[in-house]
């Protein structure tokens, strides 16, 4: 055999075996332990759900889940490290809501089409909560109030850009109303806030004040949500009250994009399994959070969705880059 056929040979054998190893990667996988990305502070919602979910998924898997915290800035050094990561399925994080929109922010060196879904674990929308002791009995009270005194009614949020801030900003946008906004380093310093007189209200989920609302201290006066929240079924949604507004944070596991399809299979697979078991389930409900669970396809079309609504909502208040 002549040199050149031969070196043609070996070239077209080592681009075989290139096109032949990540398969044979993904039929073995996994072979060694997982690392799941939280790119928020341990003892937070997503860390909590992040801990929960990987006690289950570790049921349902050959190896162990390990997690690892990997915080700051908002989120995109977590998210940045699981986009960055070599798409072998060892390394995958919890995604969230903040995915659609620190890049359009200008504070993340990732976009929304730079992770594969795996599965969607938990939703929670924003809620207007305010005192116990204020004198608004309802949200049309509220808002008749905020509108009579424009930018004095103060809300607290966890800094602007993040998904309270936004939901206050849609929901003055839709109401005809402007507030005061007031940021924090995040929901709980808000929420003490609240209940210290310092704000009239805040936007942050129902699960972030529901022992506040139990023991009498905060009362919640309308969720954004296409449907009311079964811990609080009589509270209101803004859409029954004539405000078509409806905005949630959520909490899922991605992948890095190129991720090869039968470990994202795998994941998949283990995810549903993880995601139903009665653990789990009771683990959110503890929390007071919302079992959410959807599969890739659906949960690909809810980052789609809020990455367009958030693109265009920032871009309209003038906080997009």
């Amino acid at each position: 055999m002549s040199l050149k056929r031969r070196t043609a040979l070996l070239a077209g054998l080592g681009a075989l075996a290139l096109l032949q190893a990540p398969a044979a990667l993904a039929q073995d996988y996994p072979a060694r332990p997982i690392e799941l990305v939280v790119p928020y502070p341990a003892g937070g919602g997503t860390d909590a759900v992040a801990r929960a979910f990987a006690d289950s998924l570790r049921k349902h898997l050959p190896q162990s889940v390990v997690v690892a915290n990997k915080t700051g800035a908002g989120g995109a050094i977590g998210l940045t490290e699981v986009m960055a990561a070599r798409p072998d399925g060892y390394k995958v994080g919890v995604g969230t809501v903040e995915m659609t929109m620190l890049p359009h922010l200008g504070t993340a060196r990732f976009t929304a089409q730079d992770f594969v879904p795996i599965a969607l674990l938990n939703a929670e929308p924003s809620a207007i909560t305010v005192h116990a002791n204020a004198p608004w009995r309802t949200v049309e009270d509220f808002l008749a109030h905020a509108k009579a005194y424009p930018d004095k009614v103060r809300v607290g949020n966890s800094g602007v850009g993040a998904i309270w801030h936004l939901a206050a900003e849609q929901l003055g946008r839709k109401s005809g109303v402007s507030f005061m906004h007031v940021p924090y380093a995040g929901a709980n310093p808000a929420i003490n806030d609240l209940m210290g007189g310092h704000i009239e209200a805040v936007t942050v989920s129902p699960a972030e004040v529901a022992q506040h609302v139990a023991g009498g201290k905060l009362r919640l006066l309308a969720v954004m949500a296409d449907q009311r929240v079964k811990r609080f079924p009589e509270v209101p949604t803004l859409k029954e009250k004539g405000i078509d507004v409806s905005i949630s944070t959520w909490r899922g596991i991605v992948a890095p994009k190129r991720t090869p399809q039968p470990v994202v299979d795998t994941l998949r697979a283990a995810s549903q399994k993880a995601a139903n078991e009665a653990e789990f389930r009771d683990a959110l409900a503890k929390l007071d959070l919302t079992h959410a669970y959807a599969d890739a396809p659906a949960f690909q079309k809810v980052i789609e969705r809020d990455n367009a609504f958030f693109k265009q909502l920032m871009g309209e208040l003038g906080i997009a880059k």
